[in-house]
Order: C-alpha cells, then sequence, then structure tokens
C-alpha cells in the first residue's frame, strides 16, 4: 500500500473520531430532553399523516404557515369542523357539545380540559371516534391524481392531433409509457394479455413514482411510508390477480399436477398461504424502504445541527445532499419494483397449462 493511501486512511479516521467526539459533547452539553430529542421528534412527525399543511413553522414565535384540512369524524352522527380548531394540536375543539383533542397526529374523545388517559404501557385509552378526515396524505395523492389525469389526457390529445406523435410533456412520458409496456408488461405477462393489465400497470408505475418524488420536496409529505396507502396498493394488486386468475393458476395451487397425492396435501396449503405472502412483501418492501429513506436522510440533516462544528456539519451536508441524489433513484426504482412484481403476479395467475 502506498504511503499517500496510508496517510488519506488516517486522516479520514481523524476526521470520523473527531467527529464523533464532537457530537458526544454537544449530546451532553444539550441533555436528553433538549436538541437531540428535538430533532427525534421532529423525525417522527415528518413520518405521521397529519391534519394540516404546515409549510414551515416558527418555534420563537409559535406561528405555523400552511393551511388546514376538513376533519370528518363519525360520533354518534356526522362531525365536520376545521383543522384550525386543534390549533396543532394545542387546544381543544369543542364540536356540537363534544370535546376532540389531537394527540400524536389521532383524534381522541375527551372532557373540556383535554384530559388523555393512558393503560400501564402508556397507551391512550380516550376512545376513537371514526376519523374520515382529509389529510395531507390524502390531499397528496388526490393532486397526484389530478396531476395524471391532466398529464395523461394532454399525452392522448396530442395522439389524436398529431398522428401519434407525442408533443410537449407527452414527449416525456411516452418513453416511460414504453417502458413499461416493453420492459414490465410483455416479459412477464405475455403479449396475448397483457393489454388488459397495462392500465393498472401505468396507474400504479407513476402513482407510486409521483408519490415518492412529493416525498423529497421541502413540503414533508411521506404518503409511500404510511403503511395504510401501500396496503391498499398491495390489495388492488391481490384482487386483480386472484379474480384474473385462470382454472392452470388454482389448479397449480390446490391439486400440484405431476406431484404425488400425499405431496399434494402437504404442498396446496403452503401454495395456498403464498397467495397472501405475495402481496404482504409487496406491501412490506415499499414501506420500509421509503420509511427508512426518509429516517437515514432527516437524521443526517439534524445531525448537522447536533455537531455544530466545521467538520461535522459540512460533512452531514455532503453526506445529506449525496443521500438526496440517491433517494431520487430510490423513489423510481421502487415504483418500478412494485409494478414489475405485479405483473409477475399477473402474469403467473394467466399462465396457461403445459403439456
Amino acid at each position: 500500500m502506498q504511503k499517500s493511501t496510508v496517510v488519506k486512511i488516517l486522516l479520514i479516521f481523524i476526521l470520523v473520531f473527531t467527529s464523533t467526539g464532537l457530537f458526544a459533547k454537544e449530546t451532553k452539553k444539550e441533555g436528553e430532553g433538549g436538541l437531540k430529542s428535538e430533532i427525534k421528534a421532529f423525525i417522527d412527525h415528518h413520518l405521521q399523516d397529519s391534519h394540516d399543511f404546515t409549510l414551515f413553522s416558527d418555534k420563537e414565535a409559535n406561528s405555523h404557515f400552511g393551511f388546514p384540512l376538513p376533519v370528518i369524524l363519525w360520533d354518534n352522527g356526522l362531525k365536520v369542523f376545521s383543522s384550525s380548531k386543534f390549533h396543532h394540536g394545542e387546544t381543544v375543539a369543542e364540536v356540537d357539545g363534544n370535546f376532540y383533542k389531537l394527540y400524536h397526529s389521532k383524534i381522541y374523545k375527551t372532557d373540556p380540559a383535554g384530559t388523555i388517559n393512558y393503560d400501564e404501557h402508556h397507551h391512550a385509552t380516550n376512545v376513537k371516534p371514526l376519523d374520515f378526515s382529509i389529510t395531507k396524505n390524502v390531499v397528496s395523492m388526490l393532486l397526484i391524481g389530478l396531476l395524471m389525469i391532466f398529464m395523461f389526457g394532454r399525452l392522448a390529445k396530442s395522439y389524436k392531433k398529431n398522428n401519434a406523435i407525442p408533443t410537449g410533456v407527452g414527449r416525456f412520458l411516452e418513453p416511460l409509457v414504453l417502458f413499461v409496456r416493453d420492459e414490465i408488461a410483455i416479459p412477464n405477462i405475455g403479449e396475448k394479455k397483457y393489454k388488459k393489465y397495462m392500465s393498472f400497470l401505468l396507474t400504479i408505475f407513476f402513482f407510486i413514482w409521483f408519490l415518492n418524488l412529493l416525498g423529497m420536496t421541502p413540503l414533508a409529505v411521506n404518503v409511500t411510508g404510511n403503511i395504510a396507502v401501500t396496503f391498499a396498493l398491495a390489495l388492488l394488486t391481490f384482487l386483480i390477480t386472484n379474480l384474473t386468475a385462470n382454472k392452470n393458476y388454482w389448479g397449480h395451487i390446490f391439486w400440484m399436477p405431476g406431484v404425488p397425492t400425499f405431496m399434494k396435501v402437504v404442498l396446496a396449503p403452503i401454495e395456498l398461504l403464498g397467495v397472501f405472502i405475495k402481496p404482504f412483501s409487496l406491501m412490506i418492501r415499499l414501506y420500509a424502504n421509503m420509511t427508512a429513506g426518509h429516517v437515514v436522510l432527516m437524521s443526517i440533516v439534524g445531525m448537522m445541527f447536533l455537531f455544530k462544528s466545521w467538520i461535522g456539519s459540512p460533512l452531514s451536508f455532503g453526506l445529506a445532499f449525496a443521500l438526496s441524489l440517491l433517494e431520487l433513484l430510490v423513489a423510481a426504482l421502487q415504483a418500478y419494483i412494485f409494478t414489475m412484481l405485479s405483473a409477475l403476479y399477473f402474469g403467473m395467475a394467466n399462465e396457461e397449462a403445459h403439456h
């Protein structure tokens, strides 16, 4: 090993240990309930859904800049009011003689003082009314849905006007549409039956991708990091797969051909379990990858405020910038993986018997 390489490695170790020492000293100064806890709370808030759309906040002035969203509850009747009544969880909302408190992004029924009762595990035991509110994630999905309708509507019109030659935003969309068709749908489903699945595959690809990109903006939206959203997307794939499956697909699950009878009895429950494991893996894969990306990126950004040194802060900033570029790739990659696996399941459900 050359001397210059050894020197570089030693310098890197010195920088790392110096930064680590500065981090430890700063943590001691701030204390467990100081800046470190505040950063953790900010990350937790970023990962959760919310009943208002806050663009940014001024903590010193205790002011928030954004707009409230409608709260829709079912509590012995329909209750509709603005989330501004909660004042970002600081006050209790009174509606028709009932009192509601926003606590950890969930709405609980309380008394006028906003008392939250806990069990032995420190979980809130207050009654939770059915919540059908238009939250930040719902608004984001509606915006992306409208954006997709607008973009693909323009693409369709450009095809009609220019003899199947796209113009404007269609020039950006057409290669991606062809990619989904030629690299995902046809290889996994087959040329005979891929067309009936193309609308879903295109929708799911662009929907997930655009939501992932929206999560990279300062709007602090984490839609695909919400397990309820990934569950709904995986459920659609599960329903389409099993409702459009042919006899050969079900035959391989319940009575696998070419296998001894004893093994058929053993394999049938395993194959049936696999029917539910596939969409479950889709749900967890998208949720876990996007959540992990947000946590790591926000943690590295928070480290800039913890280090407070000319060494640690620039290193954290550089690492956060590099990770942001990587997250742009991950945003497209996760959309591709979800779409590709969905197409693979559709192809397995429509595979013809081989004699």
